[in-house]
């Protein structure tokens, strides 16, 4: 038998559960085939195996906890993977992965080689669009389900997507879209912000399964063609409905947008989800579901503290998370303490942050200074807009975003700040290659959408005092300007506690050698270094891949033999391709090697271990220049590796 619901709730009382039931379940047809009395068992040993699973691997946990009874539900009523369903984000996808053929590898979660913790199509059928951003589920459950009516398939097209994913724009826009469309399409809002509170109970349950059920429907639609024939009763039919619906549920707006909205259900409440699920089924046309669901359920640590339970890495389910021994800060840190620091100096600095208050650093500054701090939700777009209204009003606006997620608002870099020359700051976090979340999270093409905006100043620190001194060299100048740090610790040099700004557009040397000039942008300057001791190079630390230190770069061109680039970026459009860019309008001639990521997407794992496998360590560095050495020479060589 599974360990009994929270089992694995008190730190202390952990013990490891069955899974006789789980163990039997290898597709959904499997689960399709049990008993409905059987599915409450099932939910409890999913649940636990995902604890058990993630406090070994690390990953999402919060999230998935709180998906268990839907995930069984939705696999349960619908003919997956010939329905399709669409996982928002992606990060409650465990219990999904679990049941679709994978718990046996799910001890290879986010590790090289291993699964994904989002959803992949080349990983499985049951992964019918991959998944990793937020707000993109709607749109494509959409296209899906045009595609199938164009076909003549009769299948059903689900998309799940989270409360904070629905504060994109993005959503609301496929929702319009959908609203102007006659097709079949579920929305299920997994709304977790909330506990159950009393109106998530038996009386929205029983209306939800009520709203969706056939009578109903069938008498609506009777009514409406009778109403027609009377002016202006249908609209005020349609009113009155509107309004005692909007009495119990709060689904006034998604009816506006051409759904009909059931809910909300109690989420982890199978005799609810099933029968509401499977009357949704039959009905033709757009729905939404609001489903209110618990982050964290079933463990207790989780749900009393969601957000520190959110991405953990491996820890004893039992003793939950410990306090981390005080150790080198990370670039986060770095940048959440400049920040402080900075607000404290210059009353006009004020901070904004899509949803990204504690992976960014932002958690003082939002305690000691409230009404500087903006979280404006998950939108990028409007987040970098409203940063230059803020600062056409002379404010200075310090946008704390993933280098990832500035993707999503790269129109508005453009057209709202850099046109304008507003001196807006973007502190550009998780640069280069994070790790576990892999190529959906990768922050590898930075420097080339960045470099080639007009009036954008673009520098990569390789340290963390460095970091610091860029931070305030930005904010201090009065157009944009973007600092691209990575993810976790820097080598641990001292960070200087007064404000220094660097001189606009100039690199430095870091070691002295012959022959070979290893030109270094950002976290390669420290294999850039190692590697240089075997090779006898020089070393330069180049810092601003705009505006580059041309003359730094004609120097050493004039010095030596080869140049290397190494940057933990693409090469195709980066830090090296400016390089030979100013090279060529310089008029030199020079042997150039450019190091970086190849022209493909990088998996997930091990970041150190993924460096090494793309020749981006000290040993794949010196092995590649030696490599270069050794081929016949000739002025032109541009070559990349």
């Amino acid at each position: 038998m599974a360990a009994a619901e929270g089992a694995a709730s008190v730190p202390g009382d952990y013990n490891r559960a069955m899974y006789d039931l789980l163990e039997t379940v290898n597709d959904p047809a499997d689960l399709r085939r049990l008993d409905r009395r059987q599915l409450r068992q099932l939910a409890d040993e999913l649940r636990a195996f995902v604890l058990e699973s993630v406090s070994k691997t690390g990953g999402h946990l919060s999230s998935n906890l709180g998906t268990v009874e839907l995930t069984i539900a939705l696999h349960y009523v619908f003919d997956t993977p010939e329905d399709r369903i669409v996982w928002d984000v992606g990060h409650q996808t465990y219990p999904h992965k679990i049941l679709t053929g994978r718990r046996a590898r799910m001890a290879t979660l986010r590790q090289l080689g291993g699964i994904s913790g989002f959803p992949r199509r080349s990983e499985s059928p049951y992964d019918t669009f991959g998944t990793a951003h937020s707000s993109t589920s709607i749109s494509a459950a959409l296209g899906m389900a045009v595609a199938a009516k164009l076909k003549g398939e009769r299948r059903r097209c689900i998309a799940v997507i989270g409360d904070g994913a629905m504060t994109a724009g993005m959503a609301y826009e496929a929702m319009n879209n959908a609203g102007a469309m006659d097709v079949d399409l579920l929305v299920i809002l997994n709304d977790n912000e909330m506990s159950i509170s009393p109106p998530v109970g038996a009386l929205t349950n029983y209306l939800a399964r009520l709203l969706s059920g056939r009578m109903y429907t069938s008498a609506k639609r009777a009514s409406e063609h009778l109403l027609k024939r009377v002016p202006g009763m249908l609209e005020l039919a349609r009113r009155a409905e509107e309004h005692m619906k909007g009495m119990v549920t709060p689904g006034t707006l998604f009816e506006e947008l051409g759904f009909n909205y059931i809910g909300p259900i109690d989420g982890h409440d199978l005799d609810a989800l099933i029968p509401t699920l499977a009357n949704i089924r039959k009905l033709p046309g757009r729905q939404f579901l609001h489903v209110v669901t618990r982050k964290g359920h079933g463990y207790k640590l989780a749900e009393e503290d969601p957000i520190a339970y959110h991405g953990p890495s491996r820890f004893d389910p039992a003793v939950g998370l410990r306090q981390a021994p005080a150790g080198r800060p990370t670039y986060s840190q770095v940048f959440g303490d400049w920040l402080c620091d900075m607000a404290r100096l210059d009353s006009r600095l004020v901070a904004i942050t899509p949803a990204m208050r504690e992976g960014s650093g932002m958690v003082r500054f939002s305690e000691e200074f409230p009404d500087r701090y903006f979280d404006v939700a998950i939108a990028e777009q409007h987040a970098v807009t409203f940063a230059a209204g803020l600062a056409c009003e002379g404010l200075k606006p310090v946008v704390a975003i993933y280098s990832t997620f500035l993707q999503r608002g790269y129109d508005q870099l453009i057209h709202d700040v850099a046109i304008q020359n507003l001196p807006v700051l973007f502190a550009l976090d998780r640069a280069g290659l994070v790790g576990g979340d892999g190529q959906t999270h990768n922050g590898t093409f930075d420097f080339a959408y960045l470099r080639t905006v007009p009036n954008l100043v673009v520098m990569a620190p390789a340290d963390e005092n460095e970091c610091r001194r860029m931070l305030y060299t930005g904010f201090s100048l009065d157009g944009p300007a973007a600092v691209r740090y990575p993810r976790g610790t820097g080598p641990g040099v001292p960070i200087e506690p007064e404000m220094r700004a660097l001189a606009i557009g100039k690199g430095e040397i870091r070691r002295r050698g012959a022959g070979v000039a290893i030109l270094a942008f950002g976290s390669m300057l420290k294999p850039a270094l190692e590697a240089a001791e075997s090779l006898g190079a020089t070393v330069a630390n180049m810092r601003f891949v705009k505006p580059l230190d041309t003359d730094l770069v004609a120097e050493l061109a004039r010095t030596h033999e080869l140049l290397v680039t190494v940057e933990e970026h693409q090469v195709m459009g980066g830090a090296g391709s400016a390089v030979c860019e100013a090279l060529a309008a310089l008029g030199i001639e020079k042997r150039v090697l450019l190091l970086g990521l190849p022209d493909r997407f990088i998996e997930h794992g091990d970041p150190a271990k993924l460096l090494a496998s793309v020749g981006l360590d000290a040993h794949g560095i010196a092995a590649a220049v030696r490599a270069a050495v050794a081929r016949p020479k000739h002025p032109k060589d541009i070559m990349a590796a």
